[in-house]
């Protein structure tokens, strides 16, 4: 990316400091819960009804606003609060993606609208009624009890394969809310992230069930890096790349797999949980192609892995891919449920920079990296990052501008130009003093297999 380039990105597009003052509002106005309406909390859902006036909502927003207002609190009145906040951010998320495709030179797929033909199904009326007490309630107001009210609409909701979705975001939701309870004693409350859990699964408790899938591809897949995601119970590698289709363009697509872990794993000994998908990681720490064959792919550019249906190739460097064939590839749709600013991950190839108090610059622009997100699964470090020349990385946004997670880089070692990818360690740690300390400390995923299995025994 060229600093030309980088400052189209330096004006923040119109109207998007509005719409995101009224979400900010609405989400204080969820910390105190809607039991009693105070006058900041009337003025928060006024402005998020004026926000949405001219929209296909403003009828529903207007009636549900003076409805809570008034106490008449039900789950069809939150739930046009919810589509209004969703509405607002998915604005911001257009602009902004339409914004960063101007920069970038990038065409994109045009979201192509399908019937829900399925009734939502009446198990996720349970998910609803208890969203509904947590908005009554307030974060504030949110306990063990209130939290544990949830246990069995979760059970339930988990049994039907067809809600999963659901079920693993309120599952992992009422984790959250219980590891913080009673959240009356938090100094601070995270009130945007509840709020975009709570609105998203309370949307996604009106959707029927349906299919992803879209279509089938055979071709060849050329990643250009891995983002490595970590929480205490879960990892997910999210590979983003781009798919060569004969006689088709080439399309930027993704791959997410993930397992669950305890958070005694950490380090490299997480891709260890992911072994299962061994032509992923095998493309990933050798900087290899994949050949894949009718591998499910989604509109909105997901491949549905299976790792029985790719092969690692033929070496394949991303930086040539990101040089090569990237400009040129077709970006995906996005879902209107996923258009949300949160979800900007567009990747990037960034040249001719240098970093200065912990910015790069590129010219007279400067660009925010994500020293902080960097995995420990991997041989990129701060030190690393910003002695870099070249990277690969994701450019993302939030309220403090635009930013860029490395994914991989190019600096010198002993004069020599040498590259370094998150997946470098997939198969294991490639520098020795990471792989003599992980010899020394023991395979604590081995070990905890093995307890397992006497417990299985038993």
């Amino acid at each position: 990316m060229q600093a030309v380039q980088l400052a189209k990105l330096a004006v923040t597009p119109d109207g998007v400091a509005a719409a995101l003052d009224a979400v900010s509002g609405f989400d204080t106005a969820l910390v105190n819960g809607f039991a009693r309406v105070s006058e900041p909390q009337s003025a928060a859902l006024a402005a998020l009804a004026g926000a949405v006036a001219g929209s296909p909502l403003a009828e529903a927003v207007a009636a549900a606003v003076s409805k809570v207002s008034t106490g008449a609190i039900g789950t069809d009145e939150l739930s046009a609060l919810a589509a209004a906040r969703a509405a607002l951010l998915g604005a911001v998320h257009d602009a902004l993606v339409d914004q960063a495709d101007t920069a970038l030179g990038r065409n994109r797929s045009e979201w192509t609208a399908t019937p829900d033909a399925a009734a939502p199904s009446p198990l996720a009326a349970g998910s609803r009624a208890w969203l509904g007490e947590l908005a009554i309630a307030g974060w504030r107001g949110v306990d063990h009890d209130l939290v544990a009210a949830a246990d069995q609409t979760v059970e339930s909701l988990l049994a039907d394969p067809t809600l999963r979705r659901l079920a693993v975001l309120l599952d992992g939701f009422t984790a959250e809310l219980g590891a913080c309870a009673p959240i009356a004693t938090m100094d601070l409350v995270p009130a945007r992230r509840w709020a975009d859990l709570w609105t998203r699964a309370l949307l996604l408790s009106w959707r029927g069930a349906e299919s992803a899938v879209t279509e089938s591809v055979s071709g060849r897949l050329l990643p250009l890096g891995v983002d490595l995601h970590e929480h205490g119970t879960a990892v997910q590698a999210q590979v983003h790349g781009v798919l060569e289709v004969a006689g088709a363009p080439a399309r930027r697509v993704r791959v997410s797999v993930a397992a669950a872990k305890v958070d005694t794993i950490v380090g490299p000994a997480v891709w260890q949980l992911l072994g299962p998908h061994r032509q992923l990681l095998t493309a990933l720490a050798e900087q290899r192609a994949l050949e894949l064959t009718d591998m499910p792919l989604t509109a909105t550019g997901d491949l549905l892995w299976d790792d029985d249906r790719a092969k690692a190739g033929e070496a394949a460097d991303p930086f040539v891919t990101a040089t090569v064939q990237l400009p040129q590839a077709q970006a995906p749709a996005v879902a209107p449920l996923d258009s949300d600013p949160v979800h900007i991950a567009e990747p990037v190839l960034l040249e001719g920079y240098r970093f200065r108090d912990g910015a790069m610059e590129l010219g007279e622009q400067r660009l925010r990296v994500e020293l902080d997100a960097l995995p420990s699964a991997g041989p990129l470090t701060p030190a690393g990052v910003t002695g870099s020349s070249t990277m690969i990385g994701l450019l993302r946004w939030d309220t403090s501008g635009w930013s860029v997670r490395p994914l991989a880089v190019r600096r010198k070692v002993k004069s020599a130009l040498t590259a370094f990818h998150n997946g470098d360690w997939a198969l294991g740690p490639t520098d020795p003093k990471v792989a003599k300390a992980q010899a020394k400390s023991g395979d604590a995923v081995a070990v905890l297999r093995e307890r397992a299995g006497r417990l299985l025994r038993k």
